[in-house]
């Protein structure tokens, strides 16, 4: 596979389809700037806060019998042991990219909380203008913690710039309820009533009353930091029309490539983490959301495995004439999957505790399928993109390994396993 920023006659952002790149979102950047692709709509970044935390994710286990359990791992760090100073750098330099390869009239929303939204403000000012500043939209929600030495902190902070004077932007409308929800009776103002009571529509303000994604919400992928998608849309809506392109390179769980989807823009999706990879090509494929996926830095094959973990993968896949047909009918299945660790391994990568370590103990002994998360197959693999047409997800505690498929010929069978660490293998099967 080649490098995304590799010159090449086939390059990727010359696609007319949803694109998905694991690797360094300023490497991206930088290969979108050479001139491939038209220029980008809106960028919607939810970068990490500079809270000195760490962030996990949730993932189910199956145990078969229909029994699973979940396990909860680090996704990722957000304790930037170098200091406010090389945070702030990071992003400046990925600000610089992003104004490039915006288009004029398109427009920027940085996602940010308490702890450094007033710097990153000043530096938005110097990079697209005080005079491109347009909003500072406050998304308030209910959840999370409380204190007794604080009023409870319950709002993110969303600065929207535009590139250009010349910025595209639909005003939105909402609901004022009248005062005491009665009837004004004003000459020319039209009103309306619900169940609460009268109202009449007005621009919408810029504090937004969204709730977070629950834990019984159907949207709940289980990464910690997922926003919810209303919040996406309501932003979308504004900045962009059908068939615009968006980004997000802070992707996450990937909920601005959803929403997007499923409002009829292109999305190009970044991020590095394997398991934010891992939930956010999960995600899609239940959605049926599709993509184009490539690795950055890979040359041979779609993916790797990760540096700290050796996987073996054994495969069987065979086809066979249909009798009274010429159809050819195969099968595949996965017979193994084994994953090599040491205890301190992943105790160290994830801080679990010693409940799962000794289960994961248990189930490398026994049962190593139970690591499978999810698998995919491309029955038609180039060599270069793995362009997924079958989904098999570990559902409540079930995970089917086999499936067969009908067809005229089949050449290059390529299956990629994802396990609940967020690694990623693929085999290719040759007929």
């Amino acid at each position: 596979m080649k490098k995304i920023d590799e010159e090449c006659d086939d390059c990727i952002f010359e696609s007319e389809g949803n694109i998905f790149v694991k690797g360094d979102n300023l490497s991206l950047m930088k290969a979108y700037y050479d001139g491939h692709g038209k220029k980008i709509q809106m960028i919607y970044i939810d970068p990490p806060f500079f809270s000195k935390a760490k962030y996990g994710m949730e993932v189910k286990l199956a145990l078969g019998d229909g029994k699973s359990e979940k396990i909860k791992q680090i996704a990722y760090t957000d304790t930037w042991d170098r200091g406010l100073y090389e945070y702030l750098k990071m992003l400046t330099i990925r600000f610089y990219m992003m104004k490039d390869i915006l288009a004029d009239d398109g427009c920027i929303w940085v996602h940010l909380d308490w702890h450094v939204v007033h710097y990153v403000k000043i530096i938005l000012d110097e990079i697209f203008g005080e005079d491109n500043f347009i909003n500072e939209v406050i998304w308030q929600y209910k959840s999370g913690g409380s204190s007794k030495k604080h009023f409870s902190r319950k709002h993110d902070t969303l600065l929207f710039y535009s590139k250009s004077k010349n910025y595209y932007f639909k005003a939105m409308q909402e609901k004022s309820y009248n005062r005491g929800f009665k009837p004004y009776r004003f000459k020319g103002v039209k009103e309306y009533k619900d169940e609460l009571g009268w109202y009449t529509m007005v621009n919408m303000k810029d504090v937004w009353q969204i709730d977070m994604v629950g834990r019984t919400s159907r949207e709940r992928t289980g990464y910690a930091t997922q926003k919810p998608e209303a919040l996406l849309a309501r932003i979308l809506e504004s900045c962009t029309r059908e068939g615009d392109v968006v980004a997000d390179f802070f992707g996450g769980s990937g909920t601005l490539a959803v929403v997007a989807a499923k409002m009829g823009r292109r999305f190009i999706h970044c991020d590095m983490g394997n398991l934010a990879i891992a939930n956010a090509k999960k995600r899609f494929s239940k959605l049926s959301i599709p993509y184009n996926f490539y690795q950055q830095d890979e040359v041979n094959g779609i993916e790797s495995s990760s540096d700290c973990k050796k996987i073996c993968i054994d495969i069987r896949a065979y086809e066979n004439e249909i009798e009274m047909s010429d159809k050819k009918l195969l099968a595949v299945e996965v017979l193994n999957y084994e994953v090599e660790f040491s205890g301190e391994e992943i105790s160290e990568q994830a801080c679990f505790d010693e409940k799962t370590k000794n289960l994961l103990a248990n189930l490398k002994e026994s049962s190593n399928l139970s690591f499978i998360d999810y698998w995919s197959i491309d029955y038609n693999y180039n060599g270069k993109v793995f362009r997924p047409e079958r989904f098999l997800h570990n559902e409540n505690g079930y995970l089917n390994v086999s499936c067969v498929k009908t067809g005229d010929e089949f050449r290059n069978v390529a299956v990629n396993i994802v396990d609940v660490f967020g690694n990623s293998s693929i085999r290719c099967v040759k007929f």
